[in-house]
């Protein structure tokens, strides 16, 4: 560690004297890129209530997601782990597993007398369906989508609220009576009304940008005029809803799910408890192209190379916005290195609950109230289990990434140096290959082994299957 961080901030000082601990939501879009949002450069998609929350705010520049698909993503944020220490470093047939004397995010906050909330996509299991799993994980409250392939649509026909089937018989999952965005924003505001005396923690995790594209069609009308979209042919996907208008309809999604937040923001103000809640927004990954969507479109992955399933920047590096009137300084701007695993720590200092010994992360409370000395990480590191497997390090600004990691001896590499080339378009793995030497031997000593062959049956096979398959065999003997 370079720094001695100062374990008690002003804030920590100022909520204890209350007698108060802060609220917390935790805000997260699934597949925004970079540069969808106006305050990261956005020139078209208008979010005018982030970008509120950013100027009244803080936001960051080098913060980056747990992986570069939403089940390894998310696992690091409740985990407080990156994906070399996860069981979950890919999506499939997987639930997230913890340690039994090591609680999870939620449940550690449980312990320090909050109500925690999960309300949107779980991010627990991928394609489980199993609708009280977030409750045994440590949610008071779950309302929303178990099974991450469930959530891929728009009008589900029903949702989970803690382990209860919410039926909704009207709608065919791409057309209905009730858009599940609107319905789980309802869900977070009735919350907070009803825990508004705190503490609690919302973890508000949306279905939006992602696929399929679907927007209500006064948020359409908005763009129209702007994109003058010319209707594609009517056709059918085999997956995803088809829409014919997909560059409208993603500006439509976006500035929908911008409005949500800023409904939210408003809520805490008329409970008059802003003061004592902060708020953070973030993506779970980089910029998807998925369900008709290109990224080229929109420049959804702003100056950053490729986007999600890359470990280029464009896949891993997310905004992230933090909120808290009068603690967080307004308008202000921090380009500290940081990562989904660093929130387990610095909600689990603000919320006075006990530390967690077996985290990859480093509290950022320092940097939030703008008192105290902020440590910061040696390296940062993520693996990736699809596409052959993925690794990558940075570590002083040089950035290592190999491809085909679950099979080849001697990996591709990819060297950069992103003070210089944040675009990642200068290889430099033949000019350094001393470098290159050292961060793989880095990346080593970063990770916990973990069986690829695991992760790639678990994506084709279900998981009674996998449990058949992976069980010791019995010894044939005499009858």
């Amino acid at each position: 560690m370079k720094a001695l961080i100062l374990t008690v901030s002003l804030a920590l000082l100022a909520s204890s004297a209350l007698g108060k601990q802060p609220n917390i939501i935790y805000i997260l879009a699934d597949d925004l890129g970079w540069g969808d949002l106006g305050c990261y450069g956005q020139k078209v998609i208008q979010t005018p209530r982030l970008d509120q929350m950013a100027a009244e705010g803080m936001k960051f520049t080098r913060h980056y997601s747990g992986s570069t698909v939403c089940g390894p993503s998310r696992a690091c944020l409740l985990e407080g782990k990156h994906s070399g220490n996860t069981y979950m470093r890919g999506n499939g047939q997987l639930q997230m597993r913890e340690d039994p004397h090591e609680p999870i995010l939620p449940s550690a906050l449980k312990l320090a007398g909050y109500h925690t909330a999960l309300i949107g996509k779980s991010g627990l299991a991928c394609n489980s369906d199993d609708g009280g799993l977030p409750n045994r994980k440590g949610f008071d409250y779950f309302f929303g989508f178990s099974s991450h392939t469930q959530a891929h649509w728009f009008y589900p026909t029903y949702l989970w609220k803690n382990g209860t089937k919410v039926e909704y018989p009207n709608n065919t999952l791409h057309a209905g009576d009730n858009y599940s965005e609107e319905v789980v924003t309802q869900e977070a505001l009735d919350y907070i009304d009803r825990q508004k005396d705190g503490p609690f923690f919302l973890h508000l995790a949306l279905q939006i940008p992602h696929a399929s594209l679907r927007a209500k069609e006064e948020w359409k009308d908005k763009y129209r005029p702007i994109l003058k979209e010319k209707r594609l042919p009517d056709r059918r996907h085999p997956h995803y809803s088809w829409e014919r208008e997909p560059k409208t309809t993603y500006a439509a999604m976006v500035s929908y799910m911008d409005h949500n937040i800023g409904l939210i923001l408003d809520r805490l103000e008329e409970h008059g408890i802003a003061e004592n809640t902060l708020v953070f927004f973030a993506s779970d990954n980089g910029a998807m192209q998925e369900g008709g969507h290109k990224r080229d479109s929109f420049d959804s992955n702003g100056d950053l190379r490729g986007g999600k399933r890359d470990l280029t920047e464009g896949g891993i590096r997310t905004p992230m916005i933090a909120w808290w009137p009068g603690t967080i300084a307004a308008g202000s701007t921090t380009d500290h290195i940081s990562a989904f695993w660093d929130i387990s720590p610095t909600v689990r200092e603000l919320a006075q609950a006990e530390a967690q010994a077996d985290t990859d992360g480093i509290s950022m409370v320092p940097v939030l109230t703008g008192q105290g000395e902020q440590d910061t990480h040696d390296y940062m590191y993520w693996e990736f289990f699809e596409q052959g497997g993925k690794r990558a390090i940075i570590e002083d600004e040089w950035k290592l990434i190999l491809y085909q990691t679950n099979t080849a001896l001697k990996p591709r590499a990819e060297l950069y140096y992103l003070t210089e080339d944040m675009g990642e378009t200068k290889d430099l793995s033949k000019k350094h290959p001393e470098k290159v030497k050292a961060l793989t031997q880095l990346m080593d000593s970063a990770r916990t082994p973990c069986k690829s062959e695991l992760f790639k049956l678990a994506r084709e096979r279900s998981p009674e299957e996998l449990a058949r398959m992976t069980a010791p065999k019995k010894k044939k003997g005499k009858k």
